[in-house]
This record gives structure tokens, sequence and C-alpha cells, in this order.
């Protein structure tokens, strides 16, 4: 795999990243650098680390893989952003805007479970996994620590509405990961 690929793999890797980072700065409007890190860590983080277990594990759980992977994904984007949403017009303290353990966690499985899949065609393609994940970790850490920042110049301005179009944007990637996991786009 050319270096230009694998550029290109990451880039396509990090996009739905990227817009779960938007979201996350739409809900926390001010932010400080420790919130893109923390972003960019966690998301950068499983974007390297699903495609290491996929290239390792995948022979084995192949099947599984790619029978689920949509499944599991649009679940957690559907639960996370049906939360923001209900929070959104609530009058309860908003929690989404968390950067903690649990949120970030959630958040980083569900975005990067294609990078599951993308393992294990990795390995049936006999990529040097290692320097392959630590790039596609950079370029995901770098998109979501810039996503954080684009959404908190929106959100700051416009914070009344930020959380619930960042509920609604996170449950429409949750379709999307769902439709084309099911072929229909």
């Amino acid at each position: 795999m050319s270096i230009v690929e694998l550029f290109i793999l990451a880039v396509g890797l990090s996009m739905d990243a990227f817009a779960v980072s938007i979201c996350k700065g739409l809900s926390l409007g001010k932010i400080k650098p420790k919130h893109m890190c923390i972003a960019g860590a966690w998301f950068g983080g499983f974007q390297a680390l699903m495609p290491l277990i996929g290239y390792y594990l995948g022979s084995l759980f192949a099947d599984m893989v790619t029978r689920y992977s949509h499944w599991v994904a649009f679940a957690l984007l559907l639960a996370i952003g049906g939360n923001m949403i209900k929070e959104s017009l609530g009058e309860e303290e908003n929690v989404s805007n968390d950067m903690g353990f649990k949120s970030m966690l959630l958040l980083a499985i569900a975005t990067s479970i294609d990078a599951l899949a993308v393992g294990v065609s990795l390995a049936f393609l006999k990529v040097a996994i290692l320097p392959a994940v630590l790039f596609i970790g950079c370029i995901t850490f770098v998109c979501s620590a810039a996503g954080v920042k684009i959404g908190s110049i929106f959100g700051d301005k416009y914070q009344s509405k930020a959380e619930l179009c960042g509920g609604i944007i996170l449950i429409l990637i949750g379709i999307k990961i769902l439709l084309d996991g099911l072929g229909i786009l």
C-alpha cells in the first residue's frame, strides 16, 4: 500500500471522528487546548487500536465484524445523539459536553468500529501494520482536534441550538453507517 493510499484511507477513517469532534466542540462552547488533545487522543488512539486488533484477530472474527459492526456503531451513536437531543430540550444540567471517560469511550468505539474491519482487510493485503496504524492514529488525532476547535467556534455563537444539532448529526452519522453496512448506500 502506497503512502498516498494510506493517507486516503486514514482521512476516510477519521471522518466520523472529525464529525463527532465537531459535535463535541459545539456542545462545549469555549474550549481549552486540553479539550482538543483529549478528543484527539481518544479518537486517534482508537482509530489506531482497532485496525491493529482487526489485523491480528481478523481471520477469527472477520465474518462477525463485517456482519454486526454497522449495527453496533448505529446503536451507540443513536443512544448518544438521542441523549444530546433530550438534554438540549430539557431544563436539566447538560452532561453531553462532558469529555469524561464513559462519554469519550463510547464515542471512540462507535467511530472506530469500521477501522476494525479495515484491519482485517490490511491483514489480507500484507500491509506493514505498525506504521499504518500509527499514521492512521496521527491523522485522526489532527482531524479530531481540529473538529473540536471548529465546533467550538460555532457552539460559542449558537450554544442554545448547538447541542440539538450535535445530537441530530450523531444520529445521522449512525444512520449512514447502518445504511452503508446494509448495502443500501
